[in-house]
């Protein structure tokens, strides 16, 4: 077996559809799993238990390895099945979600407002204050922070860079999907909806909750979550449980299956933040063509995903109580992807081989 990865569990033998509007937690008569929130611990199940082919474990490996990973989990049932780490990286060291990230600022987005501390339908200038754009002020107090969260502001998307002097108008909200970093603005309306700094706010409703660690870093263009793989894994848990973490509703449930489902009927694999799959057809960062068929062909219909740069995932399938994260560097260094990449549906005929 090639030495370019670590692994904390042992391969052998310690590893441990229905359609989209069908999504729901998992049932009652699953034990589901939640690692402690003040403790390393995390229980383990073994693919044996799980019937798993174990032959195909390697190659999936190899390939992670290949496309320049830097740790991969699994979680069944809310226990970890594998955990690898690659190219000198542990599970100590953190990472950057890049735009994985945006699910954090959904899912604190709902809880601010499951806190009565603002209404998504509610205009963004009611937290922000009138001229928060170059837009004409008609057409500024169109956008609410649902158009943030559905990437249907209608703001200019020809600069990444959100400052003022770019965001100008293009269309009315609602009427254009555009993947856009505008979306940061809904941190700022959480921020002045709650009179406290954004991270502030996080840490305490959503990142201590469920014991995450990380950090929130400002770059030139982009707000960026990093933190230990684990951590990212312990928000995919959350995101199975539709917001629930061992019995507290972190997020309010009807928020949360909101943010899972299409949000609007420009792109329909797009709901609050989240890329859906299973739908007919699905819009990509960067353009305005409209493609036919799932969003990952390879990986299951109910399954919703957060995507960032380089590859970066929490892949999470309710009807499989399973959840998979992936961090690394760029699968493809000369054609890095914002969200949507090849290696998504390579990676996924990979794990059905293991996992079917």
């Amino acid at each position: 077996m090639s030495n370019k990865f670590i692994f904390l569990l042992l391969l052998l033998p310690f590893f441990g559809c229905k359609k989209d509007d069908d999504i729901i937690p998992p049932t009652p008569e699953t034990a589901m799993y939640f690692p402690p929130v003040a403790d390393t611990a995390w229980e383990t199940t073994s693919i044996t238990e799980l019937g798993w082919n174990e032959e195909a474990f390697e190659p999936l490996l190899n390939y992670l390895a290949d496309k320049n990973s830097k740790s991969f989990m699994i979680l069944v049932d809310g226990k970890i099945v594998l955990e690898a780490y690659f190219d000198g990286h542990n599970a100590e060291a953190e990472w950057q979600w890049n735009s994985a990230g945006k699910t954090l600022v959904s899912a604190t987005t709902g809880i601010a407002q499951q806190q009565g501390l603002l209404n998504i339908n509610n205009k963004v200038s009611d937290y922000l204050g009138s001229g928060w754009t170059s837009e004409p002020i008609d057409k500024e107090n169109l956008i609410n922070s649902r158009h943030l969260l559905t990437m249907t502001s209608g703001i200019n998307d020809s600069s990444e860079l959100v400052i003022k002097f770019n965001l100008t108008y293009l269309a009315d909200a609602g009427t254009r999907w555009s993947y856009h970093n505008v979306f940061q603005k809904l941190m700022d309306v959480v921020a002045a909806a709650a009179d406290t700094e954004y991270e502030t706010y996080f840490n305490e409703h959503l990142k201590n909750k469920i014991g995450m660690d990380g950090y929130w870093e400002e770059g030139l263009i982009f707000t960026i979550y990093h933190s230990t793989t684990r951590s990212m894994a312990r928000f995919g848990l959350l995101a199975l449980n539709t917001g629930n973490w061992d019995g507290e509703q972190i997020v309010n449930a009807d928020f949360f299956n909101e943010s899972v489902h299409t949000s609007q009927d420009i792109n329909p694999s797009y709901g609050y933040l989240w890329w859906l799959n299973g739908k007919a057809t699905y819009m990509v960062p960067g353009g305005q063509e409209v493609y036919t068929g799932p969003l990952i062909p390879n990986a299951p219909s109910d399954m919703y995903a957060a995507m960032g740069a380089e590859d970066q995932r929490i892949y999470v399938v309710p009807g499989k109580n399973m959840v998979i994260i992936r961090m690394g560097n760029a699968s493809d260094p000369l054609n890095p992807s914002f969200a949507l990449s090849g290696f998504d549906n390579e990676l996924w005929e990979k794990i059905n081989a293991v996992i079917e």
